[in-house]
């Protein structure tokens, strides 16, 4: 009899047999992370908790889901709860549950990004760049409440810049014009 450092059996298991392969174990998986298994035991947690889930089967699924090596075996043991993968024709391994995804992030507004950089070219081009900030400032912060972008900060701050270099060339001109009325 061969020494084998992995057990033949998991508690997890009905029987003490062999561990059966999942369906997915043939087709390159993402290596799980601790974070996977975390969300993956929440999403089993809140099962168990609606009572969709005996208390043995949950026991069993997390002690799999801590044992789960890959992601593709996180989202079998999901894939009957409501946060479970939906099916997607012809793809080959289980889909990943949307826990396991990464938040969509709102698109940033370009004129946004714009204004900001032309508000911080203001101390460079000793504010010429000012008034291009203000009118994409202004600009975009128009689309970004008509669109829901992202970005309103860096609107502001290229609309506080600006506003702030073309003050600032405002009194400068104020000043050299009373210079020049009161020594021309």
């Amino acid at each position: 009899m061969s020494y084998s450092p992995y057990p033949q059996w998991q508690p997890w298991q009905q029987g003490h047999g062999v561990p059966q392969p999942w369906a997915g174990q043939g087709v390159p998986s993402m290596l799980a992370s601790h974070a996977d298994r975390e969300r993956a035991v929440d999403v089993l947690r809140a099962g168990y908790g609606e009572g969709r889930l005996e208390k043995p089967e949950f026991d069993r699924r997390v002690a799999r889901a801590y044992a789960a090596r890959t992601v593709g075996e996180l989202a079998l043991l999901v894939a009957d709860l409501p946060q479970g993968p939906a099916a997607h024709a012809g793809h080959p391994m289980p889909a990943v549950p949307a826990v396991f995804l990464p938040a969509p992030r709102a698109r940033v507004n370009g004129k946004a990004v714009a204004s900001a950089v032309c508000g911080g070219l203001c101390l460079v081009t000793l504010g010429l760049t000012g008034i291009p900030a203000v009118i994409l400032g202004h600009a975009a912060r128009a689309e970004i409440s008509r669109t829901g972008e992202a970005g309103d900060g860096l609107a502001l701050t290229g609309l506080a810049l600006g506003w702030l270099a073309n003050g600032v060339w405002a009194v400068v001109m104020m000043l050299s014009f009373a210079l020049a009325l009161a020594f021309g």
